[in-house]
């Protein structure tokens, strides 16, 4: 496994992330656990995971029914969770239960911490912007946390770049660290990132960890499967309404052509196109089943050549830089 620093912070992490989101929903606990162990096994040390996911705190609880396990498990992981969904029992709405107030920031990081089983979150992220609560208040929460060592790191996650630059400028003047990641949906089909999110990360030293790297399996040689016969999920959801489009569909053939004509897995170049861009810490792959974690583990090693990032370019062009792609 390769590692890098996690923004303009010391911290070491793997350049695969491992995401858990499936963890609870569509992956057994045991299962899960297993994953997990072949995470480590393979040097991954980058966890993600968020407060409602699973279902409002069961992934939490099965990583740490993972950490309790011991053998070094916790001390070995850099552990991110996620801060701002509604958190309210079904049937009993509330306020204050999501969001990111002083009061809910809180809260939901004391949850999280027992239903990890940790005294403290290397990662806390917001994960999403509040257009309702200054950011001195935001801060002033952090700053508590991090001085009980209940956390040690804030990011974002799903910011625009304007609120990144917001978040780290009251930070600054408050004498805080501010964000140090931001956690994006970031692919070669989607690429709006590039414009400005990416460039005020890079700006202000943040990691970029983006998400759903193959974007809901469309980078995953889908076409192929859909041939095959392989995949139950090809006439549904994000596939579906992107397949329908013949443009669409033939941008992702040639893709897949592309990927057939150096002999490589469509996934894995997906991964490793990420792995290339500036600012990228590491993609965060969401395994439902082993498999799927031991195929990411290729694209570490891919290597990309120039003729081949040109072509991807060409098949999957960006947006280009602001402002210019938008003034002129």
């Amino acid at each position: 496994m390769k590692y890098t620093q996690l923004g303009r912070t010391g911290l070491k992490v793997s350049r695969l992330v491992l995401g858990t989101m499936n963890f609870g929903r569509h992956t057994e606990e045991a299962d899960a656990h297993a994953i997990m162990d072949s995470a480590l096994d393979a040097g991954v040390n980058f966890f993600d995971t968020a407060n409602i996911y699973g279902g409002k705190g069961r992934t939490e609880e099965i990583v740490g029914a993972w950490f309790a396990k011991g053998g070094g498990r916790r001390e070995k992981t850099v552990l991110a969770t996620k801060v701002y969904g509604d958190m309210s029992p079904e049937g009993d709405p509330w306020p204050n239960r999501d969001r990111l107030s002083a009061l809910n920031i809180r809260r939901a990081c004391e949850a999280s911490l027992k239903r990890l089983g940790t005294d403290h979150i290397d990662l806390y992220q917001f994960h999403h912007i509040d257009r309702t609560t200054p950011w001195e208040e935001i801060w002033q929460a952090v700053d508590v946390l991090v001085q009980q060592g209940k956390v040690l790191y804030a990011g974002s996650s799903n910011f625009p770049g304007w609120g990144i630059a917001q978040a780290n400028e009251t930070a600054a003047r408050r004498g805080s660290l501010g964000l140090v990641s931001e956690q994006c949906l970031y692919n070669l089909v989607e690429r709006r990132a590039e414009m400005e999110v990416i460039p005020a990360a890079q700006a202000y030293g943040l990691g970029v960890v983006p998400w759903s790297p193959l974007h809901g399996g469309i980078l995953g040689g889908v076409l192929r499967k859909q041939s095959e016969g392989r995949t139950a999920r090809s006439g549904s959801g994000l596939w579906a309404k992107m397949l329908e489009d013949p443009a669409e569909r033939a941008r992702i053939q040639a893709y897949e052509d592309l990927c057939d004509k150096h002999g490589v897995e469509a996934g894995d170049v997906g991964l490793a196109w990420l792995l290339t861009r500036p600012g990228v810490t590491g993609p965060i792959v969401g395994p439902r089943v082993q498999e799927q974690f031991d195929s990411a583990l290729r694209a570490v090693e891919l290597e990309l050549s120039e003729e081949f990032l040109a072509a991807l370019d060409e098949i999957f062009p960006g947006p280009g830089p602001a402002p210019e792609a938008f003034a002129w």
